[in-house]
């Protein structure tokens, strides 16, 4: 379990092909207590750490959180990265799984006074879980919905956020990883009555 509240952004520096995905990442922050084992969130997706250093720290990948994700898990990629969350410490954020839902496509970014607005499209099947002011992780970051426009949600991203997180680089036709809130998916179940 996760805040979507980032750490720091650490850097893809090696990817290894094979059965799983071996990707490296550089860091510093969550390598202060990361141990092998340990869950981490890189860009939103909940990863087991395999091999633990001074430098950095090397996850696997499967197939299906390949397929499920982001087209991102290249070397220079530079990924948000979370430790899981303690108990009995602070939650800012929201609750955050690390369960990626699917890619959500940017379709614009507009000027706003002190921030920037960022319109994504969801995958259709997703659009139902998305409300105004609900909340949404995007790469990880915990934010709250602004606003529905059409097919599309809106999140105002303020100096802080584009300064510490890696979305102030997404551009038109980037996509993110995208959790919905996990307590939409939850009341949609207990209202089917399944």
């Amino acid at each position: 379990m996760f805040t979507g509240l980032v750490e720091e952004t650490g850097e893809i520096v090696r990817v290894e092909e094979g059965p799983f995905l071996r990707v490296r990442i550089a860091a510093k922050e969550v390598l202060s207590d990361l141990k092998v084992g340990d869950s981490v969130a890189v860009d939103g997706v909940c990863l087991t750490a395999v091999a633990v250093d001074g430098e950095g720290f090397w996850v696997e990948l499967a197939q299906e959180t390949r397929r499920r994700t982001a087209p991102t898990w290249r070397v220079g990629h530079r990924p948000n990265l979370e430790r899981a969350l303690k108990v009995g410490e602070r939650l800012g954020g929201h609750f955050v799984t690390g369960h990626v839902d699917g890619v959500a496509e940017v379709v614009a970014i507009r000027e706003t006074p002190g921030a920037l607005d960022y319109y994504f499209r969801p995958p259709r099947e997703l659009s139902r879980y998305i409300a105004e002011k609900g909340s949404v992780a995007l790469n990880g970051v915990s934010l709250t919905v602004a606003g529905l426009k059409g097919d599309a949600f809106f999140v105002t991203l303020i100096p802080h956020t584009l300064r510490i997180t890696n979305l102030g680089g997404l551009g038109v036709g980037d996509g993110v990883n995208l959790e919905v809130d996990l307590i939409a998916r939850y009341l949609e179940r207990l209202m089917k009555g399944e």
